[in-house]
């Protein structure tokens, strides 16, 4: 294992990099039979459609790139299975940073979907850790923000929006992150504010969609074993 990171070193990760360390740490939690993930399952990992801002397309030199940046980063590395036929890579995120199961996941979030409100946190690390509050969300963030360096920041409220958002610091400083606004009616946010029905909705749409995701990723992975 990694040694945990030197303070001292600023770390920047490119783009490509922080999806490829996000995907590890999810699968490890939503699919351990399956992991660390062969390149190719990596792949599918970090180009998925649902559950990634931005939507990336990263070929397999993108991710041998990004891999070799993570491993002078010691923040991933590759491993080998048990028959040793294929090559696989796991993160040492926890290790690195010595990370809590909470900071981990909503670490892991900001690292696959970029600046989110503490209520969208709490949503989508569920299949990572429960957080029981609000406050709980809120607390792990305080604790990444409180880190030196700190490893996440609260960015300034956008106009038209109600809550904040926080983002992640691993890909440089806060100034640096882009945020989309998709322009939206007024009568349509405010109906949006006031559906957590719809909210739900969705969240369940994207759960059932990742799922099928993570099975077509296991087949895959069985045949690419099979043909080794």
């Amino acid at each position: 294992m990694p040694d945990e990171i030197d303070s001292a070193q600023p770390i920047v990760l490119t783009a490509a990099e922080a999806r490829v360390l996000g995907a590890l740490v999810e699968k490890e939690a939503t699919t351990p039979d399956y992991y660390p993930l062969s390149l190719n399952a990596l792949g599918n990992a970090c180009n998925q459609r649902s559950n990634r801002e931005p939507v990336m397309s990263l070929d397999e030199d993108d991710l041998r790139q990004a891999l070799n940046g993570l491993e002078r980063k010691q923040l991933a590395g590759r491993v080998r299975s048990g028959d040793g036929r294929v090559t696989k890579y796991e993160h040492w995120l926890g290790e690195a940073f010595n990370l809590s199961r909470a900071e981990t996941a909503l670490f892991c979030v900001l690292l696959l979907r970029g600046p989110q409100t503490p209520g969208e946190l709490r949503g989508r690390t569920d299949r990572l850790h429960s957080f029981d509050e609000i406050s709980d969300v809120l607390s792990g963030l305080q604790k990444l923000m409180e880190r030196v360096p700190p490893l996440a920041a609260l960015l300034p409220r956008q106009p038209g929006t109600k809550e904040s958002r926080y983002a992640h610091l691993l890909c440089g400083p806060v100034e640096s992150i882009v945020q989309p606004v998709q322009p939206m009616a007024a009568g349509a946010q405010e109906h949006a504010a006031s559906s957590p029905a719809h909210e739900e909705r969705i969240a369940q749409l994207e759960a059932t969609v990742e799922e099928l995701r993570h099975e077509v990723a296991r087949l895959r992975e069985k045949v690419e074993n099979f043909l080794g």
